[in-house]
């Protein structure tokens, strides 16, 4: 993995002087050479998922392997904790591209970011964020804030809900990549490195329009991650059945 994060920071410079659609290939290639070097597939529940130009991506939040995962299937700018650049490994690559740095506790900055956010769809840029605040273990969740939300409403560009997950080597969802309460970048790092057969499961909702109410929009967009979760519950449980009823037959 190092290798790969290495060679990602030295390139991303020179990603930036090619066309759009071009440093999109480019950064979806980066990341899943990441995750794979890690031992990690990442199954989309669209094969066909498009993101279209100017959209805000935003998605339930359980570990710092998100925006890996996100960046694999749907390559944009982040909206990130603004200590993600002090971190190792991933802050060289987030100082790269230019992460949209949020400070929660400092709401007096937040209409920055909102606007900083703006911009950027405005611009016709992909951006993502998990509007939650914070990571959560993948079988509680939390709700969504409504404040980056105004952004999409503001640059009229509509949102684009994901739900991620993540299964072990049986199929069984799996909490080993949550990244909550005491628990530190290196141990979370050294636990995902260690493990085996991990996989991450993506299923996007559909596209929302803007509107013009952001909480309206907020639920709106939670509930189509909660149900894409489901979705993948639904799809481990067929999958762990099936087997099951031919044995009977």
């Amino acid at each position: 993995m190092l290798t790969v994060v290495a060679s990602s920071v030295l390139l991303f410079p020179l990603l930036r002087a090619l066309p759009a659609a071009t440093r999109a290939q480019w950064n979806r290639r980066l990341a899943r050479a990441a995750l794979r070097s890690i031992g990690i597939r990442v199954d989309i529940g669209a094969p066909d998922l498009r993101v279209p130009g100017g959209t805000l991506v935003v998605a339930g939040h359980v570990s710092w392997l998100d925006v890996l995962v996100l960046a694999a299937v749907a390559p944009g700018r982040f909206v990130a904790r603004a200590d993600l650049v002090t971190w190792p490994l991933l802050g060289a690559v987030a100082r790269r591209v230019r992460v949209i740095p949020i400070e929660r506790d400092r709401l007096r900055r937040l209409p920055d970011t909102v606007a900083a956010v703006r911009d950027r769809l405005s611009a016709g840029e992909t951006v993502i964020a998990f509007p939650e605040g914070t990571t959560w273990c993948g079988r509680a969740f939390g709700r969504f804030r409504p404040a980056l939300f105004q952004a999409a409403i503001d640059a009229q560009r509509p949102v684009l809900p994901l739900a991620v997950a993540y299964v072990d080597a049986t199929g069984s969802g799996s909490t080993l990549p949550a990244f909550v309460g005491a628990d530190t970048i290196g141990a979370s790092m050294g636990r995902i490195i260690r493990s085996r057969g991990l996989r991450a499961t993506v299923t996007p909702g559909e596209l929302q329009g803007p509107g013009s109410d952001r909480r309206e929009l907020a639920n709106r967009c939670e509930r189509q991650v909660r149900r894409g979760s489901h979705a993948v519950t639904d799809r481990l449980l067929a999958r762990l059945d099936g087997p099951a009823h031919v044995r009977a037959a």
